[in-house]
């Protein structure tokens, strides 16, 4: 009998809280639910507990969840509100974007302070239709996790009433040293060697694979290298 009852508890609990739930997450705004940065995230996760522990559990009391789903909205909505009136207090309870690729070039040092790896990098851009690296100009992690890519001019996507053409393949580039790791089947498979590609990347000033952060191939055989120590290069100032 008392796990019936405690059945029924749990049913109209959900009837309950959900609507509220719906309630408040409107109230939140669409910030809340779409771009999820470092203070809605915690906020999404105390909910989450709050009414997971509501529901789960018929011993714990119904009303103070309400009450506390109700605060916890109303907190987000306040801070919310700050970040907009206020930068400074913005600044201190989220990230801030960083430049993660420059003129085609991965920069290794902004890559390793937000703790990516190449292969997230790697993944974004290809998620953005984005196969050769060599084609962006700037690549920027966002507050929220999310790329946001600008490609070079020359890579900029055309229609072919923009140019009345017909459009040739898209670029592919296999990548073929990983953080100073060379990879011989992605060099046999393009049909070269270990040898050619030390030429050529002794052309453009490596003499030591080690050197080297990432380095791809192309269709065409082009080698495009970013070294762990690239030399100073002009990033643009982006913020919040």
């Amino acid at each position: 009998m008392n796990n019936v009852i405690d059945i029924v508890l749990v049913a109209g609990r959900i009837i309950t809280i959900l609507p509220l739930l719906l309630v408040m997450t409107i109230f939140m705004g669409k910030r809340a639910i779409g771009e999820l940065p470092v203070f809605d995230f915690l906020i999404v996760i105390t909910l989450g507990s709050v009414v997971g522990a509501d529901i789960a559990d018929p011993s714990v009391h119904h009303l103070p969840t309400a009450a506390a789903i109700i605060f916890i909205a109303f907190l987000q909505h306040v801070v919310a509100k700050m970040k907009i009136s206020n930068r400074t207090i913005g600044k201190y309870i989220t990230f801030e974007p960083t430049v993660v690729v420059q003129d085609g070039k991965l920069l290794h040092r902004n890559i390793k302070h937000i703790r990516y790896s190449i292969d997230n990098v790697l993944e974004a851009l290809r998620e953005k239709d984005i196969f050769d690296i060599h084609e962006v100009q700037t690549a920027v992690v966002e507050a929220n996790g999310t790329v946001s890519v600008l490609k070079k001019p020359n890579n900029q996507t055309v229609t072919l009433e923009d140019m009345n053409i017909t459009p040739s393949s898209a670029s592919i580039a296999y990548p073929v040293i990983i953080e100073g790791n060379m990879y011989p089947s992605v060099l046999q498979q393009l049909d070269v060697d270990e040898l050619w590609l030390r030429e050529q990347l002794h052309a453009q000033g490596v003499d030591n694979i080690q050197q080297v952060f990432f380095a791809s191939i192309n269709d065409q055989l082009q080698v495009h290298v970013s070294r762990n120590d690239e030399p100073e290069m002009s990033i643009p100032p982006i913020y919040n």
